[in-house]
């Protein structure tokens, strides 16, 4: 068994220490932005952990997850704006749609920045935000500038995830690429809990006003 996981990761490294990672990890950024069960995070956690062996460069690494995380959410962004017509007929069809619509569009009004920022690290969310600001017909470009911003921090923290755990553990790369995985799981369970758990706190005092 230990033998097998070793050639597994033996297999990463060299996969993972090509060039052509590079087109993999923008591919699957931009993918995640429109199907978020495709794993970006995994995939740029693993580019950091190859730039801290000293098999890729950082820097190109967060660069690529950013380009690829904002044609993404551009994509996203547009789907949700071609589609906004008939999509918000249906929502005014009813009272409960109407009060959905409208809380979607004040929240984004309100705090779409810091939104569109958060939502770059809850799986699923970042796919339901920029396809509602597309609905709700934001500005592209208030857009443009947002996601940018939120497209370089998500991969900056990302990258380097990955790059802390290549450079302590340069010599057991096996132990590097377990490690990364082991805290960004960790990272992701955290912010799940900490969401569900503001949820639950603004469901409780009446606060969802409507939510989708």
């Amino acid at each position: 068994m230990f033998t097998s996981d070793f050639s597994f990761f033996d297999w990463l490294k060299d996969y993972s220490g090509s060039p052509w990672f590079y087109l993999v990890i923008v591919t699957i950024a931009v993918l995640d932005s429109v199907i978020p069960i495709v794993p970006s995070e995994t995939m740029v956690i693993i580019g950091g952990v190859s730039a801290g062996l000293r098999d890729l460069s950082w820097p190109a690494v967060v660069a690529v997850g950013a380009v690829g995380a904002f044609a993404g959410d551009m994509l996203s962004f547009t789907i949700g704006h071609k589609a906004s017509d008939r999509l918000q007929r249906r929502y005014n069809r009813t009272e409960k749609g109407r009060r959905r619509l409208a809380w979607a569009e004040r929240q984004i009004r309100e705090r779409g920045g810091i939104l569109l920022i958060t939502a770059r690290f809850v799986p699923g969310g970042r796919t339901i935000l920029t396809l509602t600001c597309g609905i709700t017909k934001q500005p592209r470009r208030w857009f443009g500038r947002w996601t940018a911003l939120a497209a370089v921090v998500w991969s900056s923290y990302a990258t380097m995830l990955g790059f802390a755990g290549g450079r302590t553990f340069q010599d057991d790369h096996t132990k590097a690429f377990v490690v990364a995985f082991v805290i960004a799981i960790s990272a992701t369970v955290v912010i799940e809990a900490v969401r569900f758990l503001l949820h639950r706190r603004r469901s409780a005092h009446g606060g969802d006003g409507g939510a989708p």
